[in-house]
């Protein structure tokens, strides 16, 4: 009994592999093709770059593994249906609906599995990753020097070389402007020189031959030093220049770095500002309504009206900038409210991809007898491109504040429906569903494909 199943499994493995991985793939290259200004040019270790790429591959897995699913089970139910196998499991009594059973559990523990990803491993990638794109834009590009071109890579030095010995390393004609100290000025000229970095790469040494310097005091015009050398040694700080790792309490986490406990607690405390903000509003309107309209004294009516009026006015400049705060706070809790539910649906939503993709496949794939690579590729990015614009759509009208943050599972209700009417129209072989009470009446109505 366990033969088909297993056999159907184990044909999802490869397609199932390679459509994650080409999709995760093409996220790579556009991840590389939009940060190589920063990455390339600052002398930076393969595994600096290692680390990065891998912290940045765990927002490509929640993105390509539903992918992959749809991918793999258009080849899979595609080929089947393409090599008659469908047509002979369904004379054997197999319907759609059962020969998707197997795949339908395996989808669900893929939304478990990914779920748990989403919450517990994504944050914390995102965080040290983007902490380590903020170092390394902090990382000067590596120190160089170009023949007649003035070089101010150095804090507080200006370098100029006339011509370059790249054979010997050397530069040749050297001049360098000082301007460390406000109170003087040094010019140093030698024959030669060379660069190079401190065994701990915090320091820049610079070495001169045959040269001199000259020193100027801004304090005393007077004064003037001329030194002649031989072999002469400036040590330059090198900041900048080497990756300076941060600690990762240093940055606050933003709402796509944090578990989906973080952003309950930031949102109860959003709901609970809004409420203390409407509550003073209430508070306040209903003091102001009964100071207008409370009780008048029983002499002097004329008078005590006057004087009510006179002080109404001068409280309503008052009561309008407190209330304006108010409405503003409530408009602000409202807002961040929004931002980590709609984050938090995220999290559940796209998880829950992977099984409504199931949905869409098998009976798509059976269809469409879409068995080879160019058709369910094809497939696969149209549905794909759909959902993500459903997506998009949903995330983008839940923070304008013109769906609920429940936008987010739209994606997921419009293919999910369109996933179910596919296979109840593969296993009926119509979209119109045959009663039990008329199944039981007349069983031979049932179309020869049903499942036993």
């Amino acid at each position: 009994m366990l033969i088909v199943p297993r056999y159907i499994l184990r044909a999802h493995i490869a397609p199932f592999l390679f459509g994650t991985s080409v999709v995760m793939f093409l996220f790579l290259m556009q991840f590389i093709l939009k940060y190589i200004d920063e990455l390339i040019g600052k002398g930076l270790g393969t595994w600096v770059i290692l680390q990065l790429i891998a912290l940045n591959l765990s927002w490509m897995v929640v993105l390509a593994v539903p992918m992959g699913v749809l991918f793999s089970t258009l080849m899979v139910f595609g080929s089947l249906s393409a090599s008659h196998e469908i047509t002979v499991l369904k004379a054997s009594g197999a319907g759609l609906v059962r020969l998707m059973l197997p795949v339908i559990a395996v989808g669900i523990i893929a939304t478990g599995c990914m779920f748990w990803f989403n919450d517990a491993i994504l944050p914390d990638t995102n965080h040290k990753a983007k902490i380590m794109l903020w170092d390394i834009k902090k990382k000067k590009p590596t120190f160089d020097i170009e023949a007649g071109q003035f070089s101010t890579q150095l804090e507080g030095y200006t370098i100029l070389s006339r011509s370059l010995d790249s054979a010997r390393g050397l530069l040749l004609g050297v001049t360098i402007y000082d301007r460390t100290a406000p109170e003087r000025t040094n010019v140093v000229s030698a024959d030669t020189g060379s660069i190079l970095f401190s065994r701990d790469d915090r320091n820049v040494v610079v070495l001169l031959r045959h040269g001199e310097i000259h020193q100027l005091f801004t304090n005393q015009a007077s004064v003037f030093r001329h030194i002649r050398f031989d072999a002469h040694r400036i040590i330059i700080p090198a900041s900048g220049f080497t990756l300076q790792q941060s600690t990762e309490g240093v940055f606050a986490r933003g709402d796509r770095e944090m578990h989906i406990s973080d952003m309950q607690v930031v949102v109860d405390e959003a709901r609970r500002q809004q409420e203390i903000a409407r509550k003073s509003l209430d508070t306040m309107l209903t003091q102001h309504v009964e100071f207008l309209f409370g009780d008048a004294p029983s002499s002097s009516m004329v008078e005590w009206g006057v004087q009510r009026e006179d002080a109404a006015l001068g409280r309503l400049d008052v009561l309008r900038s407190h209330s304006e705060s108010l409405v503003q706070q409530m408009a602000d809790g409202d807002r961040q409210e929004r931002q980590y539910l709609v984050e938090i649906y995220k999290k559940y939503a796209l998880p829950f991809a992977c099984l409504v993709f199931v949905f869409v496949g098998c009976p798509l794939g059976i269809m469409t007898r879409g068995g080879n690579f160019g058709i369910s590729a094809a497939i696969s990015l149209g549905f794909y491109v759909v959902y993500w614009a459903f997506l998009i759509g949903g995330e983008k009208l839940a923070d304008r504040q013109i769906a609920s943050p429940l936008a987010m599972w739209l994606a997921n209700a419009v293919i999910g429906v369109v996933g179910v009417l596919l296979t109840l129209r593969v296993h009926y072989g119509t979209l119109r569903i045959p009663s039990f009470k008329a199944s039981l009446k007349s069983p031979r109505a049932l179309p020869a494909d049903h499942s036993m």
